[in-house]
């Protein structure tokens, strides 16, 4: 077990206690009841980050910890029959319900779904327009969050998106936050994920973070829409999507 203690990179941010392979059991174990312990408390997330990214006809977007399957399902619709979505997952349990989900919603053609670790991507550089992690960023342990997002960076294409949607630490001192992180101290069977600084990764991944949308679950939760620097992407730098608007507050 690892000391729970933080990098300069997340000053205060706790470890991670689990190893990758208790982790994977545990998401196998929960594969079943997933959707009834966190879709009605993380779906309005999950909508405004797919918003956010705003993945197009045509495009090719990877999921990075799709669980079940919800956001691929609407990012497959999104890039309709011309586009291609990419997702890895850390546990194979999920990898098969989410194939079951798009299949039944007669999208898995347009899936590509493989079971791994985003800390080495199987995917060249350069190859993907849209990139989207929502509720799993915080899943990594603490230094691996910066090797996850270089490789992030690595498969976007110059001007490429990405949008994380995380339990965030930004003015996470309330009483809640602070028993979440006693429960993830003491019992990190249960509780093996934690609040960190999302937009702060990003940017220091070398995105240009262009808007940061903060939403009120049990927990504080950040979006945050990123660019690769460079052009290309999808057409145009378009202000009305792509400048950067700082924080907005969703109730």
């Amino acid at each position: 077990m690892k000391a729970p203690s933080s990098t300069p990179l997340q000053p205060d941010v706790l470890r991670v206690l689990q190893s990758k392979s208790e982790t994977k059991a545990f998401y196998n174990k929960i594969s079943r009841v997933y959707d009834l312990l966190s879709d009605r408390s993380e779906a309005p997330v999950r909508e405004a980050a797919l918003r956010l990214l705003a993945a197009a006809k045509g495009e090719t977007v990877l999921e990075i910890g799709f669980g079940s399957g919800h956001c691929l399902v609407a990012l497959a619709k999104a890039v309709g029959p011309t586009g291609k979505v990419y997702g890895i997952d850390l546990s194979d349990r999920m990898v098969e319900l989410a194939r079951k989900n798009l299949a039944r919603e007669r999208l898995l053609a347009r899936a590509d779904l493989v079971c791994g670790d985003a800390s080495s991507l199987p995917y060249p550089d350069s190859s993907l327009n849209g990139l989207f992690m929502c509720f799993t960023l915080e899943l990594f342990d603490t230094p691996e969050i910066p090797k996850v997002l270089r490789e992030c960076k690595r498969v976007l294409r110059p001007g490429g998106r990405i949008v994380v949607a995380s339990m965030t630490k930004k003015e996470a001192r309330g009483l809640v936050v602070r028993a979440f992180e006693w429960t993830h101290r003491h019992f990190p069977n249960f509780l093996d994920c934690r609040p960190i600084y999302v937009r702060r990764a990003v940017e220091e991944a070398g995105f240009k973070v262009r808007r940061t949308i903060r939403m009120q679950m049990w927990v504080p939760v950040a979006i945050v829409l990123g660019t690769k620097p460079g052009k290309g992407g999808r057409g145009p730098y378009r202000p009305d999507r792509d400048r950067d608007e700082g924080d907005e507050d969703v109730h």
